[in-house]
């Protein structure tokens, strides 16, 4: 709001200047504390043009600018930058307007765009690797739903690929042993205790029918058995998380619709697929700086290359204006093919956009846990869920920049401390809804007639926090770091708290200011309670 009245303030100044606004790309930022409420750098960009120096023009907007009545301090500092405060009457009206419009910081009409994310093997129980793509993925659907974006969320599963069969293959052998024979399991197989479970199950349910027996038939059960019942797992997993998705599509189901085929007649229409030992590849070196990639093995089997430019055409063909992939670091290989294959089936250059993120690492006890899902030596998600609650995991999460490695402090998120972030910022919306419950009993109300009152550095300081929520949000969509919102909370909780232990918020002695008062924090509150609901996080009216 700040930022947007001060632009709409240099534009229509830049015209008596005799300068057209698309000739000049100026910037406004929030200067240190001290020196203004806006800071610009436009008399910079005007020297060129204007043939004077910076400074000699920054007096003269600043001339215009203090005529102007929504400004109540403008100074020209250094060689040229301009700072400025805006006056109360001001503030007060953008305060008024939050409080008028809760939603203030809402968008609407954007494009219809689709996010894929927690695609797996659903070869196990979901790992607190698999936990941080969802809850980035769920966050980043929340915060460009609320920019405007129609976003559908979409979870892609493996079901037509080699590790499926080694995990039917893996029960197979479990649910044998659980009868009293000796099997092996397969060299890549799957050893954790989970499987056991589900053997145990199974052999409730079907009782000897398999015990010895491993044919067409009882391959094709025991994949399906394992499959429904992995993605019974998972699926519940991310229900307890907060994580849902409008769509679950099947990797198979592009192989039964002919998708597949179709897409192998388009490439070798456009002679980019070619034969070698037996194996068909995509002249990727065509297209982009990387190796030919193997489509279709010497077996006949698909490549996860392959389905995977199946799926993004599927994608193009159910009109998305955009999709956005979440992948892990060890994926980042993949991008350059995977944007060839579009520029090679005619798809614009950004429709498929990737995200990737870092690793994650839990810490317990000062010390690194290690894990490894094949060896079954890994912390659940359901397990981190349970030890820290749904709030301290989706924050955490959410709370890394995802080009950063993540090291989950687990005692930390359990703890019930300001040093614990996500408790530090519920007891802020906990402590505003205590100081209401305090203002009823004191019969002392809400006011907006007196917000001209709320002139102090720490009202303003809140104030400002408020009016800039929305660019953190538009900042998120850009640039995809949820970690900007969590950081935001924690700067609007610190300056509610420090605000609460400063001054006395209601006094029946001073019903003017102690209602404008409540207006800031019911503002505050509305700000908290809407960001802590992107990130998935509740918001407690007491602690």
């Amino acid at each position: 709001m700040f930022k947007e009245k001060l632009e709409s303030t240099m534009k229509r100044l830049l015209k008596e200047f005799g300068v057209k606004e698309e000739e000049v790309d100026f910037k406004i930022e929030i200067p240190p504390e001290g020196y203004g409420d806006l800071s610009t750098n436009v008399a910079f960009i005007l020297s060129r043009s204007l043939k004077k120096s910076p400074r000699e023009i920054a007096v003269s907007i600043s001339e215009k600018l203090r005529k102007e009545s929504d400004y109540s301090r403008v100074e020209v500092a250094g060689p040229g930058f301009i700072n400025v405060d805006f006056s109360i009457d001001y503030l007060s009206s953008v305060l008024a307007k939050i409080l008028e419009e809760p939603g203030f910081w809402k968008k609407q009409g954007e494009a219809n765009i689709q996010f894929e994310f927690a695609s797996a093997n659903p070869t196990g129980p979901f790992t607190v690797g698999h936990g941080r793509q969802a809850v980035f993925g769920d966050v980043l659907c929340r915060v460009f739903s609320s920019r405007g974006f129609r976003v559908q969320k979409e979870m892609y599963i493996n079901d037509a690929g080699r590790q499926i069969g080694l995990l039917g293959r893996s029960l197979w052998v479990r649910y044998n042993q659980l009868l009293g024979r000796e099997e092996e399991l397969p060299e890549d197989g799957y050893q954790g205790e989970y499987l056991v479970e589900i053997a145990q199950g199974l052999a409730n349910e079907v009782g000897d029918r398999f015990k010895g027996s491993w044919n067409d038939e009882s391959e094709v059960f025991f994949k399906k058995y394992a499959l429904d019942k992995m993605l019974e797992d998972i699926l519940g997993t991310l229900k307890r998380l907060r994580v849902d998705f409008e769509n679950i599509f099947y990797e198979s189901s592009l192989i039964e619709d002919g998708t597949v085929e179709f897409v192998i007649k388009s490439l070798e229409g456009k002679e980019l697929i070619y034969e070698s030992e037996g194996a068909r590849w995509l002249k990727v070196s065509k297209l982009v700086e990387d190796d030919d990639k193997v489509l279709v093995r010497s077996n006949g089997t698909n490549t996860y290359f392959m389905t995977d430019i199946a799926y993004h055409y599927n994608k193009h063909e159910r009109k998305f204006k955009k999709v956005f992939d979440i992948w892990g670091a060890d994926h980042m290989g993949h991008i350059p093919r995977m944007k060839a294959a579009m520029k090679a089936l005619d798809i614009d250059d950004d429709f498929l956009n990737v995200i990737i993120h870092q690793y994650v690492n839990l810490k317990r006890e000062g010390e690194v846990v290690k894990m490894s899902t094949r060896r079954g030596e890994f912390t659940t998600l359901d397990e981190l869920v349970e030890a820290v609650g749904v709030d301290s995991t989706r924050y955490f999460f959410a709370m890394f920049d995802p080009d950063t490695h993540m090291l989950f402090d687990i005692d930390l998120a359990r703890q019930r401390s300001n040093d614990n972030p996500v408790f530090y910022v519920q007891y802020a919306n906990a402590r505003i809804s205590n100081v209401f419950r305090t203002a009823d009993e004191k019969n002392v109300m809400i006011s907006t007639s007196s917000l001209k009152l709320l002139n102090t550095k720490e009202d303003r300081k809140i104030i400002k926090l408020l009016t800039i929520f929305p660019e953190i949000l538009d900042s998120i969509v850009t640039d995809y770091r949820t970690n900007r919102l969590t950081s935001y909370l924690e700067d609007l909780s610190r300056a509610f708290h420090g605000y609460y232990n400063k001054n006395i918020i209601v006094d029946p002695e001073n019903p003017a200011l102690s209602g404008a008062r409540l207006a800031m924090c019911k503002a505050l509150q509305n700000v908290l309670k809407a960001g802590l609901d992107l990130l998935g996080v509740e918001a407690p009216d007491s602690m």
